[in-house]
């Protein structure tokens, strides 16, 4: 059956520099073995499928898998399906609202981007002395080079680690086997640099081999859980800008903003590919 797609360009104004995702609307009555057969065959981090909502307070239902498996939430994938679903005649009220394993995710449109409001954290808290050793190893760096830690999982299970400076984080040369299961999330400042890089405050980077994703361009849900941990210890200003997909030839841009009430993960998104699959 032939079904509207597109591919969207996310957390970029520069085409093909951010993180694509593949959204496949009017997903109705598709397996979860037929959507899992796309999503692997795309090949991208997360391919997503938009459903009529079960919930009355939410626009769509929205399904997400990597090409390994399903995901409760992931960040850009929620942008690009929203981009998505307005550019297919989608229509809301104050907020767009997306229905997903985790809950409701609030969405709003302003200036010329898209942010969703980033849902509560399922795991958060310090990593342990023995998890914080795996992830240096994997990352192959020393334990004294972590300089902060914590747990920003809010689905796809992420473990963060900080480090002194964003040159450190792009010095990086990951070892994925290391690694194990672990989806591993590392930031830096730009703080102190003296370089070209001044629209943006920190550099990050995603690792989740055991995902199918070893080392992601652009993650909207890690960047809201960094953010959930860094406001709440006055590690970073309440509006700042993440740089990701540096080290992978991309040029993502992470715009956040904490109004007070809620947390703000927000970016460019652009169709790139449009038409119909046939699934």
């Amino acid at each position: 059956m032939q079904r509207a797609f597109q591919q969207v360009d996310v957390f970029t104004s520069t085409p093909y520099k951010g993180n694509p995702v593949a959204v496949v609307l009017d997903a109705d009555e598709l397996t979860d073995e037929q959507m899992q057969a796309f999503a692997r065959w795309t090949n991208l981090s997360e391919t997503t499928f938009v459903l009529p909502p079960s919930n009355r307070h939410a626009d769509y239902r929205l399904r997400i898998f990597t090409p390994t498996g399903e995901l409760p939430f992931a960040g850009h994938p929620t942008l690009g399906s929203a981009h998505a679903w307005l550019r297919n005649g989608g229509e809301h009220s104050d907020y767009i609202v997306q229905e997903c394993g985790a809950g409701l995710v609030r969405i709003k449109q302003y200036a010329d981007r898209l942010a969703f409001a980033a849902p509560p954290l399922s795991r958060s808290g310090l990593l342990d002395e023995a998890l914080v050793a795996q992830i240096a190893g994997g990352l192959g760096i020393e334990r004294r080079d972590v300089i902060g830690h914590q747990w920003v999982d809010n689905g796809p299970g992420w473990a963060a680690v900080m480090l002194g400076s964003a040159q450190r984080v792009l010095d990086i040369v990951p070892d994925f086997a290391a690694m194990g299961d672990l989806a591993i999330g590392v930031i830096g400042p730009y703080a102190g640099m003296d370089d070209n890089s001044r629209d943006v405050d920190f550099e990050v980077r995603a690792f989740a081999p055991a995902h199918g994703v070893p080392e992601d361009p652009v993650t909207g849900s890690l960047n809201a859980g960094l953010a959930q941990w860094l406001r709440s210890e006055g590690l970073a200003n309440s509006s700042y800008v993440a740089a990701q997909g540096t080290a992978i030839g991309r040029t993502g841009r992470i715009h956040i903003e904490d109004d007070g009430a809620d947390i703000w993960v927000g970016g460019y998104c652009t169709t790139r590919i449009e038409g119909s699959v046939d699934i």
